[in-house]
């Protein structure tokens, strides 16, 4: 699956918006893959894995496109 970046913020964590989904997704830093989240920016695309997460759906396995 893929969307881009819609937040970033400051601790280490961001809002993927996918297309045709209302709810944005969150990833964090721990989940990048061959990116270091400093290099990320809001607009970038990324791919992903869509999980049930603690507080519901969030990205895993996280690279840049």
């Amino acid at each position: 699956m893929t969307g881009t970046i819609k937040t970033l913020t400051d601790k280490g964590f961001g809002f993927i918006a996918r297309e045709g989904e209302a709810k944005d997704l969150f990833f964090h830093s721990n989940d990048l893959q061959g990116v270091s989240f400093d290099a990320l920016r809001v607009g970038d695309t990324l791919s992903f894995e869509v999980v049930d997460g603690q507080k519901g759906p969030s990205a895993k396995n996280v690279t840049r496109v």
